[in-house]
């Protein structure tokens, strides 16, 4: 992944309903930002309109939880052209999701689009498992699996000096 100089890191996650995955990666990202000292825009959204304004799915909130992470106050919402344009990267939870981001990819965006989990060399084009039908297990694997690739993510905006000069955090609201 690249981080352009001189623009601070701006991040958007983005899965289908925006109450599982993208949530949880949303929250997980600010909390390893703050705890590396870096300065970061983050947020989430989802590709269907099927949970505006609700809160994430409380087994997402009570998993969060259990890591010392409230994602209680986060609002589900739907990409937005203006996401393309606000954010430096946009990173899908899944190929199925990052298709319909592709599709809708404004002609002026700048943000680089691309799957979460190709931020490992060996997971290229994978999806984070969607935990929704599933259990409580499922909620705690894919925070497992989320919190390795955002821990990932940061890492590589360290190693760039990306941020490093703040310490205060930035949230989209």
């Amino acid at each position: 992944m690249q981080w352009e100089n001189n623009v601070e890191p701006a991040v958007l996650f983005v899965c289908l309903g925006n109450i599982c995955r993208s949530p949880m990666a949303e929250g997980a990202f600010r909390n390893a930002a703050e705890k590396a000292g870096l300065s970061v825009k983050v947020d989430s959204a989802g590709t269907a309109a099927y949970h505006i304004a609700e809160p994430p799915d409380p087994r997402a909130i009570s998993t969060a939880a259990r890591y010392g992470v409230d994602i209680s106050q986060l609002r589900g919402r739907q990409l937005a052209d203006e996401d393309f344009e606000r954010f430096t990267h946009i990173l899908a939870m899944d190929t199925a999701n990052m298709a319909g981001i592709s599709a809708r990819t404004p002609r002026q965006a700048t943000a680089q689009v691309g799957l979460l989990m190709n931020v490992f060399e060996d997971h290229t084009d994978s999806s984070v498992a969607d935990p929704y039908y599933g259990d409580d297990d499922d909620f705690e694997k894919c925070w497992t699996v989320i919190s390795e690739a955002v821990d990932a993510l940061i890492r590589q905006l360290v190693s760039q000096g990306r941020g490093e000069s703040r310490t205060k955090q930035t949230i989209a609201q």
